[in-house]
């Protein structure tokens, strides 16, 4: 009997429970607001589950005409797989996405301390490091394009002149990479310093205060303080840099072309080559979706191990 009572008295809800259950038994359900969902579902289906099985429909099949085609199976995932080219650009793009990382994670943090965070100079600062984020991709290509070029560009201009380095990316592989690092550093280490900023803001002034009591160091500040606080958006923008940098096209096709060479050919514009240059859409769909699975593939992984990492 007491057992009984136990098991009865842990199953009780109490009032507020109950009052809450009438209420949502009493709220009418009216089905129609579905609609209101109707016209996502349907830029969703033509913007990414259309073209998708699309692609899926060319990866399995050898095109000769729009109406001679025969249907091979995998063996286009298996020549791209086996593809040496391709495994260079894979290479090529993942070692540029572990450098855009190591340089602009910290870069951003760095710039979003400094930052200042009272006053009318808040507002300068982020309108000044926001410009960069304002610009479109093939325009920052141009800029940089012309920006390096070693005759006419202040840069390469003054890198080959003032400092005495020879400097032409255009000829030269590693000038080549470092110009298209450089660019995308530029580029988007904004973005990791307005996440990073928004993270700090977010802090409570006491917590500084007590910093400021015991005396701690600026970076001691840093590292009990704020670091900790920045792991969320730092999640996110590790992943928004990886995918952004590992998916690369416009900037270094616009500067380079991806030479000299196949120096600066990432995976993206050896894709665009295959599909538009030789127009083989066969390859062209089996190299598209085995790139989404490894950019699908490697963001879990980031994701996984930094949410792990920050409980």
């Amino acid at each position: 009997m007491t057992s009984q009572l136990a098991e009865d008295a842990g199953t009780e809800t109490s009032p507020r429970e109950e009052a809450r259950g009438r209420q949502a038994d009493l709220k009418p359900k009216n089905n129609r607001a579905w609609f209101l969902v109707l016209p996502v579902v349907v830029s969703v289906a033509f913007t990414a589950v259309i073209p998708l099985m699309t692609v899926v429909n060319f990866s399995v099949q050898d095109i000769f005409t729009p109406t001679d085609r025969i249907f091979v199976g995998l063996d286009w995932f298996r020549s791209i797989s086996r593809d040496p080219e391709v495994r260079a650009a894979f290479l090529r793009t993942l070692l540029f996405s572990a450098q855009v990382l190591l340089v602009e994670i910290p870069l951003g943090v760095a710039i979003a301390v400094c930052m200042p965070r009272r006053g009318v100079s808040v507002s300068v600062a982020l309108v000044v490091v926001a410009l960069p984020l304002l610009i479109p991709w093939n325009v920052v290509g141009t800029i940089w394009q012309i920006f390096a070029r070693g005759d006419i560009g202040l840069g390469g201009w003054t890198i080959n002149n003032v400092l005495g380095i020879g400097f032409n990316y255009t000829l030269d592989s590693t000038d080549a990479w470092i110009t298209v690092l450089l660019m995308d550093v530029w580029h988007w280490t904004p973005l990791v310093a307005l996440l990073a900023y928004a993270g700090l803001r977010s802090i409570p002034d006491p917590y500084f205060q007590a910093a400021q009591i015991d005396a701690a160091s600026a970076w001691a500040t840093f590292r009990h303080i704020q670091l900790p606080r920045l792991r969320g958006v730092l999640t996110i923008a590790v992943l928004l840099r990886f995918m952004d940098s590992f998916m690369i096209y416009t900037e270094p096709f616009v500067v380079t072309g991806g030479g000299p060479g196949n120096a600066t050919s990432f995976l993206s514009i050896l894709l665009s080559k295959i599909a538009v240059g030789q127009f083989d859409l066969g390859p062209a769909g089996a190299f598209s979706l085995l790139y989404f699975l490894i950019v699908q593939i490697i963001s879990y992984v980031f994701f996984t191990v930094l949410t792990r990492s920050g409980r």
